[in-house]
């Protein structure tokens, strides 16, 4: 489980808390439905990639690239520089918003924490072992959502109201975008190459196991800020939202909040360079020196706008319509790939009832990606 919980720490960032928050402060739990569809359909998503990856010994690169031929080199090299520059786009935002966690408690320049933060991310991120790099990163994650937890205990006045938005679909006047917001937050192809890439040598079950528990835990996480997030009136920002949070339960709420939004962004600091890094070796067949130069890069791009105090407006707006076109169509990979007897033994081709999961996926994501675009150009 901590192990997995990389996939959690991965999208579970500044914008997670940005957007369950807003859902939360505007529409009630009356949103909760979305993310229960994003846990579901990030679980089935990362099962089938890391599945692919257990039973062909190859990642998913690997796989697209043998099943488009020569002609797939350019498609791999496409992806990876979208998500690449995704990864790139977004870690400014990642840095800031942890910047901002501790500046709720504290009031050191935000310059020299960007360089703190930056700093403590590349030792982080120097651990060779995948396998202690990534538990880590757990650990962090579990105490985050410890936090979140404990601030959104206050919101449980009517535990069947909750029930009942977790699992029935609503839609209030102009909540789309938020909705969107909600999904697109949680379900994130940069995750599906990580995941392919980190699984190797477990078994089946044990991935499966694995990845169904940290998914939960994580949707948890981002369930509980979203209730938290109906404790704040007034217009959304950090601080209004650890202000109103420490008047309803004392300093502990402000500083768990400061926690928790300092959690969401350190670990997103150090797993969008490692995607980056991860997608990279499997799309590109890179050596291991180029993929540390590779999230050197994202890195040391994040930490420049960070201390530059702005967001890269135009990569984030290129990177949006990259992953717009990305989501659905590596989702729509992963249905052939797993369907494919050339490529897979007979016991791990999908069965019926995955493959409608799949294809439902891939309609939601085909739809998120054209708002993603729509959004971006506009």
């Amino acid at each position: 489980m901590l192990f997995w919980s990389v996939i959690s720490a991965a999208f579970i960032g500044p914008g997670t808390v940005t957007t369950c928050s807003l859902a939360g402060a505007s529409y009630g739990t009356s949103l909760l439905w979305a993310l229960t569809f994003s846990i579901l359909a990030t679980i089935v998503l990362q099962e089938t990639a890391a599945r692919l990856t257990l039973a062909s010994g190859k990642n998913l690169g690997e796989i697209m690239l043998l099943r488009h031929g020569s002609g797939g080199i350019w498609i791999c090299r496409l992806l990876a520089f979208g998500v690449i520059l995704g990864c790139a786009a977004y870690e400014a935002g990642n840095l800031l918003g942890a910047v901002a966690g501790l500046k709720l408690i504290a009031e050191p320049p935000s310059w020299i924490l960007s360089i703190a933060i930056g700093i403590a991310a590349y030792f982080v991120l120097a651990i060779r072992n995948i396998s202690i790099l990534t538990r880590l990163l757990g650990l962090i994650v579990f105490i985050l959502g410890f936090a979140f937890i404990l601030v959104s205990i206050q919101a449980f006045q009517d535990p069947s109201r909750i029930v009942v938005n977790s699992l029935v679909p609503n839609f209030p006047e102009n909540s789309a975008l938020v909705i969107t917001g909600l999904i697109g937050t949680t379900i994130v192809p940069y995750n599906l190459f990580l995941g392919s890439g980190i699984g190797q040598g477990q078994s089946v079950g044990e991935m499966r196991q694995g990845i169904i528990l940290a998914v939960l835990i994580g949707g948890l996480i981002s369930m509980s800020i979203l209730l938290a997030g109906t404790l704040i009136s007034g217009d959304f920002s950090f601080q209004n939202a650890a202000r109103v949070l420490g008047q309803s339960l004392g300093p502990s709420g402000e500083i768990l909040y400061a926690v928790g939004l300092f959690g969401a962004g350190f670990t997103s600091v150090v797993t969008a360079p490692f995607a980056a890094a991860i997608t990279a070796k499997s799309l590109l067949s890179v050596s291991p020196i180029q993929t540390t130069y590779v999230w050197k890069s994202v890195l040391c791009f994040g930490v420049i706008f960070g201390l530059l105090q702005i967001k890269p407006i135009p990569v984030i707006l290129a990177a949006q319509v990259a992953n717009g076109l990305l989501l659905p169509f590596v989702t729509w990979q992963l249905f052939r790939c797993v369907n494919d007897t050339n490529i897979l033994p007979e016991k791990f081709i999908n069965s019926k009832v995955q493959n409608i999961f799949l294809i439902l996926i891939f309609l939601v994501t085909l739809f998120l990606g054209g708002n993603s675009i729509f959004r971006a150009l506009i």
